[in-house]
């Protein structure tokens, strides 16, 4: 596999034709794998044009994401130049346009979010495929296996520029609405775990030779272990004490220790079971910080139970902050805890990035076995899993780490040889890259 992608990373660069990139929106602040796929797949050379289905209006946006906010093509639902582009295909193509229609329609029909989304989209994704045909673009990426693959499939029926996408998490767990056709009529399909892929071949009906599995890339150089925050204290003036128990890590005696919770405050990232594991550790005399990074809809209710918990002087709701932010807090985190949950309404996490960035930088993690995560966060290997929505085990968890210095610095170690090996960015764009390159119109 790897010499192939080699031979097909050379031939990219022989073809300077453009790739076209769509996602849902952009840019969007919690999406950084998306950014980073794109600054990446620059870097090695490859011309990309940008097609966002909508743009976001963030507050915050990562500085990484700027110059491609200046080059994007944005479009609105509906305009003079959309309305000419779907008009002249029309006419000149009554068959392709009306049959791609059909398909789109056929294919979403008994769903009213697909359906509707799908039909206010045809328009806009009618005149991008027209602007990709004359900026000579030889390949369409589409991250998620939703809207954005929908974009993809109808600008291949439409144009004939071949296409592939990315599928995540909750774009295949929660309804996976034209799945199989959209990759049937791709050039290759991406997702990012195994876990992902069994979901897929079973919906499938078995083996998808057009899938591969591809992780989601943390620059490496950007993220790094901080060597000093896990120095050996001098035996002559070891600190005194977690204020937990005789058993307690004596690095940590002289101050409560640090954990991080990154995400947005939804359902989905399981915020709600490490307060109460918060809870239950306070309960033990095991004095910690806690900080969660991020925001959302349930933003207020989790601060009404850390409240109701009298949790108020050990937690703080961070809200959204920049790379440089996250890397900051990374460097004085003692263990970050992603757990994350199934929803009610079917929803569950891929594979949080924020594990590989934390084991990236060193950080030992807790995280739910979940879905793709055990791929990464192999119990006992490259950190501790628990079973989703369990208090109780992710309060065992972190006080075993706590109080195990020796166990936190092996995991961490043992996470980053992990993240080295199968999470490298730059290897994992020029894989992708190499597939364009193999599939070129």
């Amino acid at each position: 596999m790897a010499d192939d992608s080699s031979t097909r990373f050379e031939a990219s660069h022989a073809d300077q034709r453009p790739v076209a990139y769509i996602m849902s929106r952009f840019p969007k602040l919690t999406e950084t794998f998306v950014l980073d796929e794109l600054v990446a797949v620059d870097r090695q050379g490859v011309r990309i044009e940008l097609f966002p289905l909508l743009r976001e209006r963030a507050e915050i946006v990562h500085p990484e994401a700027l110059p491609w906010i200046e080059r994007a093509h944005y479009l609105p639902f509906l305009s003079a130049a959309i309305l000419r582009s779907n008009v002249r295909l029309l006419v000149r193509h009554p068959r392709r346009y009306l049959g791609t229609l059909a398909a789109m329609i056929r294919g979403t029909a008994g769903s009213l979010n697909f359906l509707v989304g799908g039909i206010g989209i045809f328009p806009k994704v009618v005149h991008a495929a027209s602007q990709m045909s004359a900026l000579g673009v030889r390949h369409v990426h589409c991250h998620f296996a939703t809207h954005p693959a929908l974009a993809g499939f109808l600008i291949h029926r439409l144009t004939g520029i071949p296409y592939s996408f990315t599928a995540h998490g909750s774009d295949l767990h929660v309804e996976r609405r034209m799945l199989c056709q959209k990759i049937a009529e791709s050039a290759f399909a991406v997702t990012i775990s195994r876990s992902n892929a069994a979901v897929i071949a079973k919906e499938c009906g078995g083996s998808v030779p057009k899938l591969q599995v591809i992780r989601c890339g943390v620059d490496l150089r950007r993220f790094r272990p901080a060597d000093e925050r896990d120095a050996a204290p001098d035996a002559t003036d070891a600190p005194t004490g977690v204020t937990t128990d005789a058993e307690a890590d004596p690095a940590l005696r002289d101050r409560p220790a640090s954990i991080t919770c990154i995400g947005t405050l939804h359902e989905v990232k399981g915020q709600r079971h490490l307060i109460a594991a918060l809870a239950t550790l306070a309960e033990r005399g095991i004095s910690v910080c806690c900080r969660f990074v991020g925001d959302g809809p349930d933003r207020a209710e989790l601060e009404g139970l850390v409240d109701k918990l009298g949790l108020g002087g050990s937690v703080e709701f961070l809200g959204q902050r920049m790379r440089s932010d996250v890397l900051e807090l990374l460097a004085g985190t003692d263990i970050l805890v992603a757990p994350s949950v199934p929803t009610s309404g079917g929803k569950r996490e891929g594979l949080p990035v924020v594990l590989i960035e934390a084991m990236a930088a060193g950080v030992p993690v807790v995280a739910s076995h979940l879905s793709g995560i055990p791929e990464l966060v192999e119990n006992e290997v490259t950190g501790l899993t628990v079973p989703p929505g369990d208090p109780a085990a992710i309060a065992d968890a972190l006080a075993r780490l706590l109080a195990d210095r020796p166990l936190r610095q092996r995991l961490a170690r043992a996470g980053r040889e992990r993240i080295e090996t199968e999470y490298d960015l730059d290897r994992n764009a020029a894989r992708l890259i190499g597939l364009f390159a193999g599939t070129a119109a």
